[in-house]
């Protein structure tokens, strides 16, 4: 009994959650606080609640937030598809471990309006990435598997990890480059997942376009290291909270190109401000880069209809 959840702003500018049926949403008749509290009550509480409220709004009316609404922790993913692994240089059948990093909170950002390219970044590349919303916490390491899965994700949604690579490269600052304000979008549903339903986590579509133009698109299926695998492992380094996000790593097709092996054997003799000047320079003739005025569409959906987290859009800014 997946729930289609959405936070969102109603007529008299209050903020309210409510369940997503058809083109409609129904309203909880609940103050619900935050993310958390949503998870907490439980879908089976969920669904009571909806079927009790007599207060619907049209889904073309209202300004969707974004249903993540402070978490503990924005953890993500690096190469976790396998082309996208292949594209840099990487072989998915002999990886060994995780790529692991964090985004900012100062990203978090709604699931629609603008997102803010910084004057001083060149090169900002999105990457669309199924979400996971977790709903366990934790007090140290833990084994996750298929049978237990259920106790820790609670739902997912849409992430684009946004970044601006003329900073995460050269600086090698991974949490610098991808934590600038607007960088992190979630939303704009929260889809509620019973254990039934966990399958579903390998068998959803992802597609970006950018001005109309698809971008990338893949299949959770090709996800190297698996939610539970992941889970296991990043559980070693850091406690979930309920409410914490995991972004499970983009597919291939973001504007990054990175250089060949033999031409970065080539130029790692150079003195570091050379090398990278000359990174930045061969990265600016992509035009696949997000220029003001670009707008994204993201969308994550089951080819059976059963899940469909709705359409990210933006404009940069």
């Amino acid at each position: 009994m997946a729930l289609h959840i959405v936070h969102f702003i109603d007529a008299q500018q209050k903020k309210r959650w409510g369940l997503i049926q058809n083109d409609e949403i129904i309203s909880f008749q609940h103050d619900f606080e935050s993310t958390q509290e949503i998870i907490q009550c439980g879908i089976l509480q969920l669904a009571k609640l909806a079927t009790e409220s007599k207060e619907k709004y049209l889904l073309a009316n209202v300004k969707l937030l974004s249903p993540i609404t402070n978490p503990s922790q924005i953890l993500c993913q690096g190469a976790n598809y396998r082309q996208h692994m292949l594209d840099s240089g990487i072989n998915p059948d002999t990886q060994s471990f995780n790529m692991f990093f964090t985004k900012s909170l100062a990203s978090l950002h709604g699931p629609t309006g603008w997102i803010e390219k910084p004057n001083h970044v060149d090169l900002l590349d999105y990457e669309i990435e199924l979400t996971l919303v977790l709903g366990k916490k934790t007090q140290g390491s833990v084994t996750v598997t298929a049978e237990n899965l259920h106790e820790y994700i609670a739902g997912i949604c849409i992430g684009n990890d946004v970044s601006a690579r003329d900073i995460q490269i050269p600086q090698m600052q991974f949490y610098k480059g991808k934590s600038y304000r607007t960088f992190c979008p979630l939303g704009p549903v929260l889809c509620l997942l019973n254990q039934a339903e966990m399958h579903y986590l390998n068998k959803l579509q992802l597609c970006l376009k950018v001005n109309g133009e698809v971008r990338q698109q893949d299949s959770t299926e090709n996800l190297v290291f698996k939610p539970a695998e992941t889970l296991t492992e990043f559980s070693q380094i850091t406690n979930f909270e309920v409410g914490d996000v995991l972004m499970t790593g983009t597919p291939s097709g973001c504007a990054l190109r990175l250089p060949s092996t033999t031409l970065i054997k080539m130029t790692g003799l150079l003195p570091e401000k050379i090398k990278w000047q000359l990174f930045n320079k061969s990265q600016s003739r992509r035009s696949q880069y997000l220029k003001i005025g670009d707008q994204i569409e993201s969308h994550i959906f089951s080819s059976d209809g059963k899940i469909n987290l709705g359409y990210q859009r933006h404009q940069i800014s």
